[in-house]
């Protein structure tokens, strides 16, 4: 099922400590899903209380464990709990939040163009990212406490390279925010003094703010620390480049990648000549990415014969996998 780069006979990739975090990322198409589940799966069989989280708008994760899931964990199995993040509801749900806490600081008469801003804003750029990084943040902090392992099935990769860039963007946001709010406060403090009229209360929106970007810095911290980066990819052209693209973007963002899981390589007992053929290439790929990523372990798990239709399709990957992906973590 599996073969490592000690069982093809080269060196092999040291293994490292289990992080309590897994995170699955890649090309759209991959198998991001598959893995992510059979790492979820494995974990729980391992004894560890296991939460699977997908970010993934396609919400595949479901239909791989054979049931339903929601916005909140469900209970999938022993030791095993799932979730599929609502972006859209969450996204709703802060922006709503944020009408409640600036009622209070506008004028009445301007709180239905405000509503209206506030309404606009929820579909533009970068709201979704916001209130799913939100989202996943509070799913985080339950871990360890309520779980000892969280494993995430990322969306493709250039969607989910823009989350893990939120904390830097949205601090650079907030302090460029506040710096034209203190000066329109400080303009504000000189007219209520010239008038005589008591100093105004603190900046609720402002606070806010600030505390949203000290949640996002927190975790920014903890993936740093505690996560486990996979680049799920198969062997051909395209997917190869973006995982290079991928772990480049990563590491510059002070993320680990623990490795790269190259999915559905063809067995050697595929016959006949057209699969020999397209094993043949893959192999060469094979030799392209040892050559080019020579300080990341490969694991390398082979081409089902059926697709994945259930949990039970799932237990022959979770039993191949290295103890990186279903061993006992430990914080760093």
């Amino acid at each position: 099922m599996l073969l490592s780069r000690a069982v093809d006979g080269e060196t092999a990739q040291p293994a490292e400590r289990p992080r309590p975090l897994l995170f699955f990322g890649g090309k759209g198409g991959v198998g991001k899903t598959t893995l992510a589940a059979a790492s979820a799966v494995g974990s729980a069989r391992a004894g560890l209380r296991t939460l699977l989280i997908s970010t993934d708008p396609a919400h595949s994760a479901g239909d791989c464990l054979g049931t339903a899931l929601a916005d909140e964990p469900t209970e999938v199995g022993a030791q095993l709990w799932a979730v599929e993040v609502d972006a859209e509801a969450a996204a709703a749900a802060h922006v709503a939040a944020v009408g409640d806490r600036v009622a209070a600081s506008f004028d009445a008469a301007l709180l239905p163009t405000v509503r209206r801003h506030l309404e606009l804003a929820r579909t533009a750029p970068g709201t979704l990212e916001a209130a799913l990084f939100d989202r996943l943040t509070g799913h985080l902090q339950a871990c360890p406490g309520d779980f000892d392992r969280i494993v995430v099935d990322t969306a493709p990769t250039g969607h989910t390279l823009r989350l893990l860039a939120l904390p830097a963007l949205l601090s650079a946001w907030v302090e460029g925010l506040a710096r034209q709010r203190d000066k329109a406060a400080g303009l504000d403090r000189m007219l209520r003094n010239m008038a005589g009229r008591e100093q105004p209360e603190a900046d609720p929106v402002m606070a806010a703010l600030h505390e949203r970007r000290a949640r996002f810095e927190r975790t920014a911290t903890r993936l740093r620390d505690d996560a486990a980066f996979w680049l799920v990819l198969i062997p051909e052209r395209l997917p190869i480049e973006e995982t290079d693209r991928a772990a480049r973007t990563l590491a510059a963002h002070g993320l680990h990648v623990a490795g790269l899981v190259l999915n559905r390589v063809l067995p050697d007992h595929a016959d006949g000549a057209f699969l020999a053929e397209r094993r043949a290439q893959q192999r060469a790929y094979e030799a392209e990415l040892d050559g080019r990523f020579p300080d990341h372990r490969i694991v390398r798990v082979t081409q089902q014969a059926r697709d994945v239709a259930g949990p039970h399709d799932l237990e022959p990957i979770a039993a191949a996998l290295p103890p990186e992906l279903v061993g006992a973590p430990t914080s760093a």
